[in-house]
């Protein structure tokens, strides 16, 4: 699956499916808890997400930040497929959340995002850069760093290789799946300056088999 035509037909079509799957899965409350307990949080910070989705991480970014009190200066996200942007703009709505700016945008041609798009304090990004292919993940790594000021982090939440995630998430969900040295290695290329794997915590313990959190940080 390329990160094109694609992956935006494949998640067009089962967009639904898809909320329903992470939602069984706990995911949401698991980035949540995540996002709690992260020292990265603090107010006032322009935040990106990149491949939103349906919206689990944004959810979990903001009501993070909401809960302790460090709501985002800017929260700006992007995603290659219009059906789950709708689906993140009626929840967003719903909840009467304000201020989330969506865009419609690959992460391979990121020169389409606004121009004031740029800077960000953090960028994350969870579950979207496993539908990059392979051979153009270095290339994504790099575009996003773009998008950081100097000192500033990225943080990705990805699935990891294992048998469980093969038939769950591979097979499922045809996407890539990486072990943590095909990461380290890949970042190292990016050039972001620091490598760090972190940990759900404690009361998201179920989704460590499941997935790598990787933190990145820009050069100086």
């Amino acid at each position: 699956m390329s990160a094109t035509s694609d992956a935006r037909g494949f998640f067009t079509d089962r967009h639904a499916s898809y909320a329903r799957f992470i939602k069984a899965m706990h995911y949401p409350q698991g980035l949540r808890a995540f996002w709690l307990a992260s020292p990265l949080l603090r107010p006032g910070l322009r935040i990106l997400e990149a491949g939103c989705g349906t919206g689990a991480l944004t959810l979990a970014v903001w009501d993070a930040s909401v809960r302790r009190g460090a709501t985002p200066k800017v929260l700006d996200a992007f995603d290659l497929t219009p059906a789950m942007l709708d689906r993140l703009r009626s929840t967003l709505t719903r909840r009467g959340i304000e201020g989330v700016a969506l865009r419609e945008a690959n992460v391979l041609h990121l020169e389409t995002l606004p121009a004031g798009w740029r800077d960000y304090d953090l960028v994350v990004t969870a579950s979207m850069l496993e539908y990059v292919p392979r051979d153009r993940f270095v290339d994504a790594l790099v575009g996003l760093r773009t998008l950081l000021r100097p000192g500033a982090h990225l943080v990705l939440f990805i699935t990891r290789r294992n048998p469980l995630t093969h038939v769950l998430v591979g097979r499922l969900w045809a996407s890539n799946l990486y072990t943590r040295s095909e990461l380290t290695e890949a970042f190292g290329r990016s050039g972001f300056s620091a490598v760090a794997f972190r940990r759900f915590p404690a009361s998201a313990f179920y989704l460590q088999p499941w997935g790598h959190i990787v933190e990145a940080t820009n050069p100086v």
